[in-house]
């Protein structure tokens, strides 16, 4: 008797430690909430991978910001789409059937952006883009939202800065026509620009990976235009413009928010000096309580060595992306679509990264221009320019 007794003094003992470890947060600790899982959808390789290698950066620095909302935890599935459409659907796809994602931030560009924002409505899940301007990737659809502005803006923006601020009547484009997002700034900043009054003298077109581009820039060289506009993306801005110095060309180049990223001064070195470009964002030009934080947490870790790059528009609205959905989810107090699509769409006034901003019901983010210039091989800020 005194054995069984012993053996079950044992039992409760052991039963009672089981217990204050749950409660205490041991190794048999009570069940902790599930995640709230968010998809990444960005080109982490391929052409444009910049671009998604700092997207991607700003929002991993923003979730350390904001690790919960609603009391779970923030997980991040990471898919990289390649910079190519099929793929950009494929991880769409793969994000919301396999993963199980509530939102998805990406894809960075316009050509991938609008493959992914047909499944995010078929499918009732939120997709933030950080950076793709092109306005047809929110025309007509419920769950597709950017915290960018878009190209008629950009565009318009750019032209009166042409017209006005350089003092330009006479323009050369020179596009990308495989990209949407160069194909769409083009026609925005011609619109704009013979509205003013001034004159497109010449247009040439190029494909993404073109290496040559002697035939277009000779034909542009013939014409007395006063300036180059190139609305692309970086890798071809900067060939363009060594090409064109090599040339003997001393036209004044103007690019788009494409422009903007450290590549661009890697590749182009002293023939991108002067350039001027739209962009989203500048840290002279921020005050937010968020954005100093962000700053600061970023500049740590650049110190230190994790991160390699000076700060982009792209890092800042990568975390501008994440930090709008938590506030969105937040307020909504639910991560079900319906629920976090109206709660997206009645965003006001939010002060993020980049400035504050406000959504719409058509999905577009209301927010300034900041004007860049390249100086002394950096992006030096030249103005602000409102809504």
């Amino acid at each position: 008797m005194p054995r069984l007794l012993a053996a079950g003094v044992r039992a409760l003992l052991l039963a009672m430690v089981a217990l204050s470890l749950a409660l205490a947060g041991g190794p048999q600790a009570l069940a902790q909430p599930a995640p709230i899982k968010i998809g990444i959808n960005l080109p982490m390789t391929g052409p444009v991978s910049a671009y998604g290698q700092m997207a991607w950066a700003g929002i991993q620095l923003a979730r350390e910001m904001r690790p919960t909302v609603l009391g779970r935890p923030v997980q991040l599935v990471l898919a990289d789409n390649k910079s190519d459409t099929a793929e950009a659907a494929s991880a769409m796809n793969r994000l919301v059937d396999k993963d199980g994602v509530v939102a998805v931030l990406g894809p960075a560009t316009s050509s991938r952006a609008l493959a992914a924002a047909a499944i995010a409505e078929q499918r009732q899940v939120p997709m933030i883009t950080p950076t793709a301007t092109n306005p047809a990737i929110t025309q007509g659809r419920q769950y597709a939202f950017r915290v960018c502005f878009i190209d008629p803006f950009q565009g318009q923006v750019a032209a009166r800065y042409a017209y006005h601020n350089l003092k330009v009547r006479k323009a050369a484009l020179l596009i990308d026509v495989s990209q949407d997002y160069a194909v769409a700034l083009a026609a925005f900043f011609r619109r704009e620009f013979q509205k003013l009054g001034g004159v497109v003298v010449a247009e040439a077109k190029c494909n993404t990976g073109d290496q040559d581009f002697a035939a277009q820039l000779g034909a542009i060289k013939a014409t007395d235009a006063e300036i180059l506009y190139l609305p692309n993306y970086y890798t071809e801005d900067a060939l363009v413009a060594r090409q064109s110095r090599e040339l003997g060309m001393n036209l004044p180049i103007l690019s788009g928010d494409g422009a903007n990223a450290p590549e661009l001064l890697k590749i182009g070195g002293p023939a991108v000096e002067g350039m001027t470009f739209s962009a989203h964002f500048h840290r002279d030009a921020v005050g937010s309580p968020a954005a100093t934080g962000f700053l600061a947490l970023y500049d740590r870790k650049h110190q230190a060595g994790e991160l390699q790059e000076e700060l982009t528009g792209f890092h800042s609205l990568g975390a501008d992306a994440y930090l709008v959905l938590m506030d969105a989810i937040a307020r909504a107090g639910s991560s079900e679509g319906p629920q976090l699509r109206q709660a997206l769409a009645s965003t006001q006034g939010f002060a993020g990264i980049t400035g504050r901003l406000s959504i719409g019901p058509d999905g577009n983010a209301v927010k300034s221009v900041a004007m860049l210039r390249v100086k002394d091989g950096k992006f030096e800020f030249v103005t602000t320019i409102e809504p």
